[in-house]
């Protein structure tokens, strides 16, 4: 399993939206309200052997009033 942080823009008057509707679709692990060019921080979990763009893409990034993300893909925990 490998580990991902995922920034979320959404459609002004949104966010709440948004963040429910990818809490309700259970794929990922912690998710925040943030200040700065983001509104939304999501920790997701990616399965062993899937595709990360593929699986974000179609698991998260079809939800209505997403308007851009910023991926950050993890290499080790300290």
């Amino acid at each position: 399993m490998s580990l991902v942080f995922v920034q979320i823009r959404c459609t002004p008057g949104r966010t709440y939206e948004v963040a429910d509707a990818i809490w309700d679709r259970e794929v990922v692990s912690e998710l925040y309200s943030t200040s700065g060019d983001f509104d939304i921080i999501a920790k997701v979990y990616i399965p062993e052997g899937e595709d990360t763009g593929h699986y974000l893409s179609s698991k998260l990034f079809d939800i209505a009033g997403i308007q851009r993300t910023l991926t950050t893909m993890t290499f080790r925990a300290f």
